[in-house]
């Protein structure tokens, strides 16, 4: 089923109310995705395994939680996987031996993270967007934002001062608010 035929937010709402089948058809239409972002993100299977899981028992747990009039239904299922990821490179300490060549990747056309969250037409949006930044702009976000590094961490590995990368990555991100709403 494509992306915008599938009813998120009546299936997380179904889900709340404990329907197994609506979970199940949540993790069909996810997983393979999900695992793909978690994949990208962390650069190991077995980790990424394990944070798809927590997060699909997350989601489960705590469906009650999503509200449909604060955003959407996959934004939400989405996050909760970020979230479990990101916590997971935190805690490995992984941010030292993260792939360099990311950066590069994700302007390319190989399905990466991106690709397996937006749809297509978003995908090349945005795609466009990102190579429309100068790099000292495009790198910061990249690693904010994929990789979950944070602002004093992005410093450190671009030996760049801190209030530079803050004042890029606020600049990056208005340049792309502009550029996806033109």
């Amino acid at each position: 089923m494509a992306d915008h035929d599938f009813d998120y937010e009546s299936t997380l709402e179904a889900c709340a109310q404990g329907d197994e089948r609506a979970f199940q058809a949540l993790y069909r239409q996810e997983a393979g995705q999900l695992l793909g972002l978690a994949i990208s993100m962390l650069g190991r299977r077995d980790i990424a395994e394990d944070c798809l899981h927590d997060a699909f028992v997350r989601i489960w747990q705590h469906a009650a939680r999503y509200r449909r009039e604060l955003g959407s239904g996959r934004a939400w299922v989405h996050s909760i996987l970020r979230y479990r990821v990101l916590n997971a490179l935190r805690s490995g300490g992984r941010h030292a031996d993260l792939d360099e060549g990311f950066i590069d990747r994700m302007l390319d056309d190989s399905p990466q993270a991106e690709a397996q969250v937006l749809q297509q037409s978003e995908r090349r949006l945005l795609r466009n967007c990102l190579q429309r930044l100068e790099r000292p702009r495009r790198h910061p976000i990249l690693l904010a934002f994929y990789r979950g590094l944070t602002h004093e961490q992005i410093a450190s590995r671009l030996s760049t001062p801190l209030g530079t990368i803050k004042g890029r990555i606020r600049a990056g991100l208005r340049a792309l608010q502009e550029c996806l709403q033109a």
